[in-house]
C-alpha cells in the first residue's frame, strides 16, 4: 500500500483512463474519515486530500499501487456525500456519476464503505448498498469500515459492529482507527487479497480485532 501514487482526477466517468488493473473504491459520507483512512493505509500524509469544505470536492481520484513502478492495482477515492452545504443540483449530479461508476466500472473488484460508527449507516449509505447489491451478489467484494473506533468504548464498538452487520445482511464489517492503528494491518491485507486473489495468504484474516498484522506482501 505504501507504493501508492497519484494517477489522475476525473469529474466524470468519461475522463477516467481505461486500464486492466483491479480497482478498489473508497466511498462514504463527508467527514466519515475517508481521506484519513486512505492516507493511513498508504502510510502517506497527504495522498488523499481532505477539502476544508466537506462535500465540495466532486471528482474521482485514482492512485496506482505497485512495486518498482510497475502498477498492479488501483485505488479510487470517491468524493464524500451527504454534506448539506452542497447545492442540490450538484448533489444530484454527483450521485448519478457515482452510481454510474459503481454499476459500470468493469475492473472494479471491491468497495470499502467508510462509516462513522457514532452515526451508523444513514439513508444515503443504504441507497449506496442498494446500488451495488447486484454486483456484490455477482462477486464484488464489499467491506464496511467503522472509522474513528478510538472514540468508542469496547462495549460501544461491539454494539456498532453488531448493528452494521445486521444492516448489511451479514456483510463484512471491521473497526478502524487511524489514531490507534486499529484494523490498519488487517484491512491492508484484505485489500491485497482482493486485488491479488491468486497470491492470497490463507492466514490473512486470522488476526483478532486488536491485532495489527503486516500483510504477507504489499503492492
Amino acid at each position: 500500500m505504501h507504493t501508492a501514487k497519484f494517477l489522475t482526477t476525473a469529474p466524470r466517468l468519461e475522463f477516467l483512463p481505461p486500464h486492466a488493473y483491479p480497482e478498489v473504491a473508497f466511498v462514504g459520507r463527508s467527514n466519515a474519515g475517508k481521506s484519513t483512512c486512505i492516507n493511513t493505509l498508504t502510510q502517506q500524509k497527504r495522498l488523499a486530500f481532505a477539502s476544508k469544505t466537506p462535500g465540495r470536492t466532486q471528482s474521482i481520484n485514482l492512485f496506482t499501487l505497485g512495486k518498482q513502478g510497475i502498477t498492479d492495482a488501483v485505488l479510487a477515492d470517491l468524493p464524500g456525500y451527504g454534506y448539506a452545504a452542497v447545492p442540490k443540483q450538484d448533489k444530484l449530479r454527483w450521485q448519478q456519476v457515482m452510481a454510474n461508476y459503481l454499476v459500470s466500472r468493469e475492473n472494479l473488484r471491491g468497495v470499502v464503505l467508510l462509516v462513522d460508527p457514532r452515526l451508523g449507516l444513514t439513508e444515503l449509505d443504504e441507497i449506496l448498498l442498494d446500488v451495488i447489491r447486484p454486483r456484490v451478489e455477482d462477486g464484488l467484494k464489499f467491506l464496511v469500515l467503522l472509522t474513528k473506533a478510538d472514540k468508542l468504548t469496547r462495549a460501544e464498538q461491539a454494539k456498532a459492529l453488531s448493528i452494521a452487520r445486521l444492516q448489511t445482511a451479514g456483510g463484512e464489517t471491521r473497526l478502524f482507527s487511524a489514531l490507534k492503528r486499529q484494523g490498519v494491518g488487517e484491512t491492508a491485507a484484505l485489500l491485497w487479497d482482493w486485488t491479488h486473489p491468486a497470491d492470497a495468504a490463507p492466514a490473512a484474516d486470522a488476526a483478532g480485532p486488536d491485532d495489527d498484522p503486516e500483510p504477507p506482501a504489499t503492492p
